[in-house]
């Protein structure tokens, strides 16, 4: 039977760039054993070298991805802008610890004791669906961290489409391959018993991505049962009464349905300056499904 893994991002385009002459360091920390301290968790991240005079650009993933979700287009803004790239696994996710508390407070914690840690402060930062709301929620709580902000495709109003994120989990968990079988046969295996509730084959793919070989079983890295006691609360949005005043670009696909008109007059409340823009025929991961309209986007609110 399946431990857990992270899984989810489904890239559908990439950038093709070639490697930016900067050098990275990645830093991994193993899983802990559902640690609920409240203080910040060692994160796991990607940091590409660039210029340090001016703020560096931070990514979060969504919920069951991974900062490898955002490689290619990390390696691309090192070489459009010359700036530091950070990429981050969320709590829960990735390379980075296990914890019982999936809250956004605890992820904005974490961010709050990571950047500083890298002089990384103030950021421009970028965060995607569940990254997002991350993103939303630390510069609203320390504007001064945060110099611009850019939300992908989610909004800090009522509850996020995804009712049959649960599903995938429980498809997940239930998933059974035979030890000591070849990478190459678990993953079919899995795509097969994935299938029926899984339907799009792309996702599969992304997630099968994450399948992971530890002493001879295979492995989900996502925290998925603690994923699951708090997905209703990973779907919404802490209520907030400030507002963050800084430069926001909210970045919307044209093909989704996450950020809603009814939802702009909060965005504007909360964001006084936020601009929302639209990419067309992208879906929830505007990132992936349009790679270059994204960058293309985010280079000019940079500017």
């Amino acid at each position: 039977m399946l431990r857990w893994a992270r899984a989810w991002g489904v890239p559908r385009g990439t950038l093709g760039a070639s490697s930016p002459r900067c050098s990275a360091v990645s830093v991994a920390f193993s899983s802990g054993q559902g640690n609920a301290d409240p203080r910040p968790l060692p994160l796991s991240y990607t940091l590409l070298d660039g210029e340090t005079t001016l703020p560096a650009i931070v990514f979060l993933h969504g919920l069951f991805g991974s900062k490898t979700n955002f490689n290619s287009i990390a390696k691309a803004m090192v070489q459009r802008t010359g700036r530091r790239v950070l990429t981050v696994d969320a709590r829960n996710h990735g390379s980075s610890p296990h914890s019982t508390d999936a809250s956004y407070e605890a992820m904005s914690q974490d961010l709050q004791g990571l950047l500083p840690q890298l002089g990384l402060m103030p950021c421009v930062l970028i965060g995607h669906s569940m990254g997002g709301k991350t993103a939303m929620l630390l510069a609203l709580q320390k504007p001064d961290v945060v110099e611009r902000l850019v939300v992908v495709d989610i909004s800090p109003v009522g509850t996020t489409p995804g009712s049959y994120l649960g599903d995938f989990i429980t498809a997940m968990k239930a998933v059974d391959i035979p030890e000591k079988v070849p990478h190459s046969q678990a993953r079919k295996l899995v795509d097969k018993q994935l299938s029926s509730v899984v339907k799009d084959p792309s996702v599969r793919q992304f997630l099968l991505t994450n399948l992971v070989e530890v002493d001879g079983r295979f492995s989900w890295r996502v925290n998925l049962d603690i994923l699951a006691q708090h997905l209703d609360k990973i779907l919404t949005f802490p209520q907030q009464l400030g507002s963050y005043p800084g430069p926001t670009l909210f970045l919307c696909g044209g093909n989704s349905k996450y950020v809603q008109p009814s939802h702009h007059s909060e965005i504007r409340r909360l964001f006084p300056q936020a601009q929302i823009q639209t990419v067309s025929n992208a879906g929830h991961w505007v990132h992936s499904d349009k790679p270059q309209d994204f960058m293309d986007a985010v280079n000019s609110f940079l500017a």
